[in-house]
């Protein structure tokens, strides 16, 4: 985050490898969002991108490491969500069910 609080998507695109139209897409907004200054501040811009972050951070260190992490958010199918993906989840806003079901399973429960 920069002094602002604001998330720094040069950053986070650079961390995981990805042009910032490739994060854009990881999170479910327009190329634009995170290419004009005031859509890249905007809350819903700034929300998502804390979203997919919190949760990736989540999973790293029992997936093996951020880039795996960010492959298991793009392309694991979660069984208790119908077989849909972490990306799917935050794109469709319900990060807040992804974070229950992460602390369900930090805690021992069955996926």
């Amino acid at each position: 985050m920069n002094h602002k609080g604001v998330v720094t998507v040069d950053k986070v695109a650079a961390t995981f490898g990805m042009s910032k139209g490739q994060l854009a897409e990881t999170i479910g907004l327009s190329r634009e969002a995170l290419y004009k200054l005031a859509r890249l501040e905007a809350p819903k811009t700034q929300s998502r991108l804390r979203e997919m972050l919190e949760i990736v951070s989540r999973v790293a260190g029992w997936a093996g490491g951020k880039e795996q992490a960010m492959a298991w958010y793009r392309a694991q199918p979660i069984a208790a969500f119908g077989g849909r993906t972490a990306e799917a989840l935050v794109k469709d806003g319900q990060a807040s069910a992804l974070r229950d079901y992460l602390d369900h399973i930090a805690l021992g429960g069955f996926a």
